[in-house]
């Protein structure tokens, strides 16, 4: 009966975007596909405990979370980035001050078919990929077959991390981009979906999404370095290379209902519902 409520509220509020600001008892959380299964999962314990509260929580990517939040249609924006400058500039122009909250870390894996012999690979070697350089899995101990590649999509914190982080290796003047003819997908679900069923795809999300109809590779920062797989000891341990920190957002310091949720999303509880959805808690 719970599940049902949830669904039709979850229906309501997707319609009508100011019904969290009218509800004194409900918020709504918007944002980053790679919180989306945690964000879930906070919310129906957090109604379990709280049956007269309700929490509505929508993906869309990490820029749609804080556009919400910066056009008020929002209480919380879940973002698997920082937030830009020209976002809070543009917050504060509307009369919003972001306000970032650090909940949990996460480690993106790149995945491949489980038919694709390739296990494991360098920085470089997927920054080349990525942008083009290299084209053919024979060049990295696989099949004589052109590489299909799966990006997020550009409005995606995923993407935006992938970018700065691999495809630009941390550096603020490189303009590295992913080859025009990476397929830009709608969601970390997509890409996991689109690997399983191509032999030849590659594509990245976070290590949450990992499942047997995928193979997650060993990546090492370059040839001399150990190739790590992605799991949680590794990203705490901060030995695995492609790790960041995940965010809720709000206007201002949190207060009230929205106070109420990400305090239960920090709380012991909540942080164990982090681990059990494959991210890595911040708080003991």
């Amino acid at each position: 009966m719970l599940k049902g409520l949830f669904i039709f509220l979850l229906t309501l509020m997707f319609l009508n975007p100011v019904f969290a600001a009218k509800n004194n008892n409900s918020i709504q959380v918007k944002g980053s596909d790679t919180m989306v299964n945690l964000g879930q999962a906070w919310a129906e314990k957090y109604m379990e405990v709280n049956p007269a509260e309700f929490v509505a929580i929508t993906g869309g990517g990490s820029g749609t979370g804080l556009s919400s939040l910066i056009s008020g249609t929002c209480d919380i924006a879940m973002s698997s980035r920082n937030i830009k400058d020209k976002e809070i500039a543009l917050a504060k122009q509307k009369g919003i001050e972001p306000y970032e909250i650090k909940v949990a870390l996460d480690g993106l894996a790149v995945v491949v078919n489980p038919r694709n012999p390739v296990s494991r690979l360098t920085l470089n070697q997927l920054a080349q990929i990525f942008t083009g350089k290299i084209t053919n899995w024979k060049d990295l101990g696989g099949e004589d077959k052109k590489i299909v590649l799966l990006s997020r999509e550009v409005n995606s914190g995923t993407h935006v991390y992938f970018k700065e982080h691999v495809l630009r290796k941390n550096d603020p003047n490189s303009n590295e981009e992913f080859v025009a003819r990476a397929l830009m997908l709608s969601s970390s679900q997509a890409i996991a979906d689109e690997v399983a069923g191509n032999p030849l795809a590659i594509g990245y999300y976070g290590m949450g999404y990992i499942c047997m109809k995928q193979k997650a590779l060993s990546i090492a920062k370059d040839e001399k370095s150990e190739y790590v797989n992605p799991v949680i000891e590794n990203v705490v341990s901060g030995k695995y290379p492609i790790s960041r920190p995940l965010f809720l957002y709000t206007n201002g310091q949190p207060k009230d209902l929205v106070k109420k949720f990400v305090d239960f999303a920090l709380s012991k509880e909540g942080q164990e519902i982090v681990l059990k959805t494959d991210f890595v808690p911040v708080k003991k």
